[in-house]
């Protein structure tokens, strides 16, 4: 899809935006568990698949079609199947690609909850390869021929590590395996990674592409062109036919179907609702995340990582694969837990609360909660210490936030010398 228009005017113009049954302006919202038809025998065609039709929400809803077909096209893919959550989505895409025996190459820089999954997929058989520096150096030595599919995420949370998805789809093409990047936390508005390279994306709607944090779910998007070697790819070769569509296929007609995952009605239309500001958040978020840290990078006593600073690792990746936007996730370390926790207590204009994407800022102590169950390896690997604070930016005025946030840090001295604090 070429936007011949700008990004908020293509998201409330676009083709995904109009073409309701009644003319009107949002979806409606079908709340229903199944429909009603005049005959058993078109029923019969529809689950069939010889007629296009819903029957069961579980299968398939109108509201919800309408939120695939927007993140399709903003994605540019050639499917989408909206799940029950983001973790959900990622569960579906592997177990649609991988059966027991198979591998999966992934980042060690991961989700803790992504994490979580990855370790209980070894329980099914599947076998996740965690590999330290995402790089065609460290990532080649490791494919054979068990490898079904390279995992990663574009803006790893809360590390901020980039994924060089040019790089890394061509490694993985050669080798004929597809690349799967979670883009959560960066959205279409900051990159598009099948256009980078990549073959499939996932999202967790639950955060920037809802926004209003009142709705749980998730997205696959199938980019339709990678050529699936279906020797290789056995747990495809049932739907050889469709060709580069199979994923897509297999997906919406057999593994997601029955694992069950399918979103909510009304939280597919919430999650459309959001979507319509998704620019302008986008932007407003990005823009005072990028304040904000550079404020933060000038006090003494923390250690702030964001990718618009030039000390971030991967601030140059950022500037050419992120078109110079940070996202909205910063982290700074404070020097111990306890410093921490008074810091995250005395904020007057954050929400301690475990999630991101909102159009509030959101603050946590991940080391007490998102990786409560990872070992300290685990941990430090996905860019998580003892003392390190997450921040999920909001829209809130940026003076506000500096002010707030440089108030708490502070006042969280105790007295203490700011050298005294250690960030090993």
């Amino acid at each position: 899809m070429e936007y011949d228009c700008g990004f908020n005017t293509k998201l409330l113009h676009g083709k995904t935006s109009k073409g309701f049954p009644n003319r009107e302006i949002l979806p409606p919202i079908s709340q229903v568990t199944a429909f009603r038809y005049d005959s058993m025998e078109k029923l019969e065609r529809v689950f069939l698949h010889k007629s296009m039709g819903y029957a069961y929400s579980r299968i398939g809803n109108p509201t919800i079609t309408a939120f695939e077909q927007r993140i399709q096209e903003l994605e540019g893919g050639v499917g989408a199947v909206c799940c029950s959550s983001g973790m959900s989505a990622i569960t579906a895409a592997i177990l649609s690609i991988c059966e027991s025996g198979d591998e999966i190459i992934a980042g060690n820089c991961l989700y803790g909850g992504t994490i979580g999954l990855f370790h209980d997929l070894e329980k099914w058989g599947i076998h996740i390869v965690f590999v330290k520096d995402f790089t065609e150096e460290t990532v080649k030595p490791l494919i054979n021929t068990h490898t079904k599919a390279i995992f990663g995420e574009l803006i790893s949370n809360p590390s901020l590590k980039v994924l060089n998805v040019p790089s890394i789809s061509r490694l993985a093409h050669e080798a004929g395996i597809p690349l799967i990047v979670d883009s959560t936390t960066a959205t279409p508005f900051i990159a598009r990674p099948l256009e980078l390279g990549a073959d499939i994306v996932i999202h967790s709607t639950s955060k920037y592409l809802n926004g209003g944090g009142n709705s749980i779910g998730g997205v696959i998007v199938d980019g339709g062109t990678f050529r699936w070697d279906f020797e290789k790819h056995t747990a495809l070769r049932e739907f050889k036919k469709f060709g580069k569509l199979a994923l897509s296929v297999r997906l919406r007609t057999d593994t997601w179907e029955n694992l069950g995952g399918c979103m909510a009605p009304m939280n597919a239309f919430l999650s459309y609702i959001g979507t319509d500001t998704l620019g302008l958040r986008m932007q407003r978020i990005c823009e005072n995340a990028d304040r904000l840290a550079h404020a933060l990078d000038q006090m003494k006593g923390i250690q702030v990582s964001y990718l618009t600073l030039p000390s971030h690792p991967c601030y140059e990746e950022a500037k050419d694969i992120l078109d110079g936007y940070g996202g909205g996730i910063l982290s700074f370390r404070a020097g111990s837990k306890e410093r921490a926790f008074r810091i995250i207590n005395s904020l007057k204009y954050a929400c301690i609360a475990s999630n991101i994407g909102d159009v509030r800022t959101l603050v946590i102590h991940p080391a007490s909660t998102l990786y409560i169950q990872a070992s300290k390896e685990e941990m430090q690997a996905a860019g998580v210490y003892e003392d390190t604070v997450r921040v999920s930016v909001g829209i809130e005025s940026a003076d506000d936030l500096i002010a707030d946030f440089t108030e708490a840090i502070n006042n969280s001295r105790e007295g203490k010398e700011d050298e005294n604090y250690s960030f090993r």
